[in-house]
């Protein structure tokens, strides 16, 4: 019988002693383990030597314990439940989750790509059927469909832009038969984008969805994006009401100017003149730099065609008016590495960046075995009306579902899951068909509590986030009352601080200085004033006296007289070290119209500092002083243990 009993003791004292194993503190009944000892102390310590390893891991264990002290107070304190410290943290917590819930290939892949796509220009056509997100299948079959026959028909011979016109529900296809002009990456929806550039000249694609609906595109030229170009232009306006006579009346203008530049004329003076686009006008008729895509096709096709700085186009029109165009400078697209950065903001900032996350969610949901119950989901249909369109819809309605939704790392989520989010995430809408709507908010969901899920259990996760929070938890506490009990306490703390000066004078002490006078007088004066200041520094007067006494000799140019009295010690000026500290005047020295000499009037034996001469120093010591007195405080406050078999073997593990 006695075995049977004493297996389990033995187990559990194996389990016991691999716990202690691993504790190196332990202040009050908060254990703290080895590893966040040694995460801090590596971190703080990188460059110390082998030999100093022991030694320094003795002494940073001390800091060590300070430091654990004031923040285990802090969260006695409460500081650790305070609203501003809740939402600071969570606001790191958030920064530091980022790099864990991103797929790092996926984000290099498309900075690649962008790169690889923005050195080329692609123009081209589409032909647009709307079909939106919550279009219903029903709908959006009926829109593919019809792209369809679109298709066949430019297989059969008929022309694209007369297509698009008749069959784009892309307004302006009835004034650009679909033409687009040029563009390049990150100026058109992602997989509108990538369609373009998997098309070969003057192919036409399958139907290519995106959230405005089902597109047709033709690509009509690809070729070597020339980057950005500055232009000046003069702009001849021909708004939409201009009368035909007044629009040949621009053109011959236009015309006119063109040849006046061409005989000789400076272009930025007619520009200003002349341009009635005032805004550039008044700079000469420069245009902030642009590379493709940014101005109607017409007027960046001139401007791209200049082959040199200076060029100057035949005035071209556009629907803005008649433009002459000079360029200026063109900047070729940038190499990988200098686009790199750029690259990655504007990635961050566009659709395409959702793959990464798309990429997260899926390796999470194969990693968690993530499934779902489509019977269950299906089941909101009757529990979900109308009302959800308006944002009213009451979660009461769905108090009888309480089946399995789905399942993620072995856990059951039940229907309630989704209610509750439908219900906190209302928001009035267009109706759409419920089907799709319950849909298109369920792979909302999912996504979104897959990526909160792992975001809650990163420090279980991770070692590396989970110290790291831990970090940032304690450095937020520790600041806030390390401020409150020690920094600002010494600068609010006007009497202790004096009193804590009085004490420590002698520990604030001029050394041996020299009392010295620079003079700078019109050098026609240098003779008699060097008499007079020799005179004052012996009768010991003041600044303002001897002033007036040197202004006397010049009644027109008073200002040219300056003196400056200092007190110096060594190595503050080369000149009075070098006169070997002996009282009396220097030789003058000529500095343009100005003699400048100094006068050594006394030396100065050594003195306690005023508190205002040494205040910051007093302050900084006072605050060491309270910091101690304020860690004694704690450690007559809290128990603290040191587990030296843990600490002896940390010794050896880092020598």
């Amino acid at each position: 019988m006695k075995i049977k009993f004493l297996i389990p003791l033995l187990l559990l004292s194996s389990i016991i002693f691999a716990q202690n194993n691993n504790i190196l503190l332990t202040i009050d009944n908060k254990e703290i383990t080895k590893e966040e000892f040694i995460r801090i102390y590596k971190k703080n310590n990188s460059n110390n030597s082998v030999k100093e390893n022991a030694k320094s891991i003795d002494e940073y264990l001390e800091l060590f314990i300070n430091f654990k002290l004031k923040v285990i107070e802090a969260e006695s304190k409460g500081l650790d439940t305070a609203k501003a410290f809740v939402n600071e943290l969570k606001g790191y917590r958030k920064q530091l989750s980022k790099p864990y819930l991103t797929d790092k290939s996926v984000d290099e892949r498309l900075i690649k790509e962008a790169f690889s796509r923005r050195n080329l220009r692609i123009r081209a056509s589409h032909i647009l059927i709307m079909a939106d997100q919550n279009s219903s299948p029903k709908d959006t079959l009926i829109a593919y469909n019809k792209c369809l026959k679109i298709i066949k028909r430019i297989n059969n011979g008929e022309e694209f832009g007369k297509l698009a016109k008749e069959t784009s529900e892309d307004p302006s296809a009835k004034n650009n038969s679909g033409d687009l002009g040029y563009f390049s990456a990150f100026q058109m929806v992602y997989p509108f984008e990538s369609a373009v550039y998997n098309l070969d000249v003057n192919k036409v694609s399958k139907p290519i969805r995106t959230k405005f609906g089902y597109h047709v595109i033709k690509v009509t030229d690809k070729q070597k994006n020339p980057g950005e170009v500055t232009v000046a232009h003069i702009m001849f306006a021909t708004p939409p009401a201009i009368t035909k006579e007044e629009a040949e009346a621009k053109k011959s203008k236009a015309l006119e100017i063109y040849n006046r530049i061409k005989t000789g004329e400076e272009f930025a003076v007619l520009a200003q003149e002349f341009s009635e686009d005032k805004g550039s006008g008044k700079k000469g008729g420069e245009l902030p730099a642009f590379g493709t895509g940014r101005m109607v096709p017409t007027f960046e096709e001139a401007a791209f065609s200049l082959k040199n700085d200076g060029d100057i186009s035949k005035p071209i029109k556009t629907r803005f008016g008649w433009h002459i165009i000079k360029r200026i400078s063109n900047k070729p697209i940038a190499n990988f590495e200098n686009s790199k950065d750029e690259l990655k903001t504007k990635l961050s900032k566009d659709a395409r960046a959702s793959q990464s996350r798309i990429a997260v969610v899926q390796r999470l949901k194969n990693e968690y075995k993530y499934s779902y119950n489509n019977k269950n989901l299906k089941a909101f249909n009757t529990v979900v009306d109308a009302t959800v369109f308006e944002g009213n819809w009451d979660i009461e309605k769905a108090s009888k579902l309480q089946a399995e939704l789905f399942s993620l790392n072995g856990k059951s989520f039940s229907q309630q899951k989704f209610a509750e989010y439908l219900a906190k995430n209302k928001k009035p809408s267009s109706k759409i068909d419920i089907n799709t709507y319950i849909n298109n908010e369920f792979i909302v969901f999912i996504d979104r509590f897959i990526i909160k899920y792992e975001e809650d259990i990163l420090p279980s996760k991770y070692s590396d986030f989970k110290y790291l929070l831990q970090e940032y938890h304690d450095g937020i506490l520790l600041f806030d009352l390390t401020d409150k009990m020690v920094w600002s306490k010494a600068v609010k703390d006007t009497s202790g601080l004096k009193e804590y000066y009085s004490k420590n004078k002698t520990s604030y002490m001029w050394g041996d200085r020299v009392d010295v006078s620079f003079y700078t007088v019109p050098t026609k004066f240098d003779e008699k004033a060097r008499k007079i200041a020799l005179k004052r520094s012996k009768k010991n007067s003041s600044k303002d006296d001897v002033l007036e006494l040197l202004k006397a000799l010049d009644n027109e140019n008073k200002s040219d007289f300056t003196v400056n009295d200092k007190l110096l010690s060594k190595e503050d000026n080369n000149t009075v070290d070098a006169s070997g500290w002996k009282t009396g005047i220097t030789e003058s020295v000529s500095k343009g119209e100005n003699s400048e000499f100094i006068v050594i009037n006394k030396t100065i034996s050594p003195e306690a500092k005023k508190l205002k001469e040494c205040k910051g120093l007093v302050t900084a010591d006072y605050q060491n002083l309270l910091e101690k007195l304020w860690i004694k405080e704690l450690k007559d406050k809290y128990k603290v243990k040191v587990h030296n078999v843990v600490l002896n073997k940390l010794k050896e593990e880092n020598k």
